[in-house]
């Protein structure tokens, strides 16, 4: 009996009426952005771990198609389990039982925060007339959530790549809000090699017949920009691990049960459409486009001078890592930030063939540098 495979949603996005999970909400009101239109009715979704005393809050940010659930099992509202467990709760790198740990979903994102495929004022999704954003007006979001949390600094604000440009925001423009500061594996700016890496993601969502200019929201299964959003997938992902991973665990096999010479797979072709998959269940694609474009426009520097000017605002106690393997943020771009934060020291280097995605596998490594951070 053959299985009939699964159309996906139009949006893989987390929307009113969905299983909640361990998610919560703050509503914030109206939020003017640096583009000067105005969003609003914005909610923040987000997880906490921990109890507040008042001095112990940490904020870890989530990278591009993260989201709040930084710890715990996949299960009913969380698709995924937890992409930091294995350092986040009692006992571990960021225990849980001494810091009161926040994560939010991003502004832009597509799980419980406000982002394209949340319904606008008129009730329908914002889709295409969701305004432009950048992850200046991502942390001036998290500062407003901040403040109705009662969270006026952070003991601790970490963060990798997307995460790592939030985290580096907030500490420039909040310097008297951030105690200590992580960046892993993200740059002071997106340079142009990043750039030309999302236009090919871009363009692949897009051009799908799917994005109809990006209302798609409410189209039957199957009828969203699913293929360009796993095209986009499997792009990002070769960025995000490096040739030796994949010449060690694929080489040139091909897929079991298939014949590349005869319609089939390689099994590292097969290892990509797996993630592809995954990704068009869970995420939106206006999300990814508005999220990528965020990225590109980071440049912490923009309207401050020069890099040493911009970072040396920072008054965080700061640790930067990055992976040595990392073709997407390569380890010189650590190092820029590592010689232009005041007191940063050197960077620490995560010895990985994992590229990119060590900052979320590499847990052992990451376990020292955490220790440091909050040892200093």
């Amino acid at each position: 009996m053959q299985t009939v495979p699964v159309l996906p949603p139009a949006t893989g996005a987390w929307r009113e009426g969905d299983p909640v999970g361990d998610r919560r909400f703050v509503d914030l009101g109206a939020i003017t952005l640096e583009g000067g239109e105005t969003l609003p009715d914005l909610r923040v979704a987000y997880e906490t771990w921990g109890r507040f005393d008042g001095t112990n809050a940490v904020l870890v940010l989530h990278a591009l198609t993260g989201d709040s659930h930084v710890t715990g099992e996949a299960g009913l509202g969380h698709p995924t389990p937890g992409w930091w467990t294995a350092l986040v709760g009692p006992g571990k790198a960021i225990d849980t039982d001494r810091w009161f740990v926040v994560a939010p979903n991003v502004l832009g994102g597509c799980q419980g925060t406000t982002g394209p495929a949340s319904p606008a004022p008129d009730g329908q999704a914002y889709g295409s007339r969701f305004p432009r954003t950048t992850v200046r007006d991502q942390v001036a979001v998290e500062a407003l959530f901040a403040d109705a949390l009662s969270i006026g600094s952070w003991a601790a604000v970490l963060g990798g790549s997307m995460g790592g440009m939030r985290a580096l925001e907030w500490a420039v423009m909040y310097p008297a809000r951030v105690e200590r500061l992580l960046l892993l594996c993200s740059p002071a700016a997106a340079s142009a090699d990043q750039i030309a890496w999302a236009a090919p993601q871009l363009a692949a969502i897009r051009e799908d017949p799917g994005w109809h200019g990006g209302d798609y929201h409410d189209r039957p299964r199957g009828e969203g920009p699913h293929v360009g959003l796993g095209v986009a997938r499997r792009i990002a992902h070769n960025t995000y691990r490096t040739a030796e991973e994949y010449d060690t665990r694929f080489a040139r096999r091909p897929q079991p049960g298939e014949d590349p010479e005869d319609g089939g797979r390689f099994a590292i072709e097969s290892y990509l459409d797996h993630h592809a998959e995954k990704l068009v269940h869970r995420f939106d694609a206006g999300s990814y486009v508005e999220l990528t474009r965020a990225m590109n426009g980071h440049d912490v520097a923009r309207g401050r001078g020069s890099p040493a000017e911009a970072l040396g605002r920072v008054t965080a106690r700061t640790v930067v890592a990055g992976s040595v393997s990392d073709r997407l943020y390569p380890l010189h771009q650590q190092e820029e930030l590592a010689a232009l934060i005041p007191g940063a020291g050197e960077v620490h280097r995560i010895e990985s063939p994992f590229g990119h995605d060590a900052f979320l596998i590499e847990a052992r490594r990451l376990t020292q540098i955490l220790e440091e951070l909050f040892a200093r």
